[in-house]
This record gives C-alpha cells, sequence and structure tokens, in this order.
C-alpha cells in the first residue's frame, strides 16, 4: 500500500490531483484506522493511465468512461490500453489536423471574427464567420 505521498513521488502527481482524481471516481483508496488514505500498487499504473492520456488531450471524462470498464481493483493492462486508445484515434486526429491549421496561419488570421487585425477583412469581410457561432471559426471547422 502507497501512502498519497508516495503515489504523487512516484507519479509526479501532486497530491490535491490524486484526491481530485479519486473525487471523480478514476482512482481509489482505502483509509486507515487513523483516516489517512492507502493506495494499492495498482494505482500507481492507472495515474500514470491518467496522465498519459490527458497529456495527448483525452478530458477527464473521457478518461473516466475508459477507466469505468476495467475490472476493479485492476491497472490497466498494454491491451486494454491499445483498445481503448484506438477510440481516442478520432480525436487525436481531429486535434492533430487543429493544430496543423493553426500552425499554418498563425501569421495570419486565425478566424476569430474580431476584424482586429487589418488582414481579417479579406479572411472575415464584413464579419460572416461571426454566424457560425463563437470562437476561432476558421479552425474549429
Amino acid at each position: 500500500m502507497l501512502t498519497i505521498g508516495e503515489l504523487s513521488a512516484r507519479s509526479g502527481v501532486a497530491p490535491s490531483a490524486l484526491r481530485f482524481y479519486e473525487q471523480r471516481g478514476l482512482i481509489h483508496s482505502v483509509r486507515t484506522g487513523g483516516n489517512q488514505r492507502r493506495y494499492e500498487r495498482s494505482e500507481l499504473r492507472r495515474v500514470s493511465f491518467i496522465r498519459i492520456a490527458q497529456q495527448v488531450g483525452v478530458s477527464l471524462e473521457r478518461i473516466g468512461t475508459a477507466l469505468a470498464d476495467l475490472p476493479e481493483g485492476r491497472a490497466p493492462t498494454k491491451a486494454d490500453w491499445a483498445r481503448l486508445s484506438a477510440h481516442w484515434r478520432a480525436d487525436l486526429d481531429e486535434k492533430i489536423a487543429m493544430l496543423e491549421r493553426l500552425r499554418d496561419t498563425l501569421d495570419g488570421c486565425i478566424g476569430c471574427g474580431c476584424l482586429s487585425l487589418q488582414s481579417c477583412r479579406l479572411h472575415n469581410p464584413g464579419d460572416v464567420r461571426a454566424a457560425e457561432g463563437p470562437g476561432p471559426r476558421n479552425l474549429l471547422s
């Protein structure tokens, strides 16, 4: 069993984040007689799984859904990761495409509709993109 400090040190995740993950049901602990958290060693792999998934842009909600499909008390295996990450491939491809559009247009208009840059009149005359909704429409579409 690991204390919250040990799990934090081993995973590189702050204790406050671990408590947040636990509150969201992503990881689980047991309480000692003194009401201190103790984590099974398998929780270290779950925390690593969460951390890596977040790094590639997967939301905590989607991570939680994925982890909920695993048997209780078992860390994700390599096969689990492959199965779960396959579902995220389309999301990641979309994010990559958006980042590439941002990279390629960063020195010009990014489609925010603000008309604050003189060149925006060329990309968004009359602010017609505003009808499509808020935010950077050229990048989101």
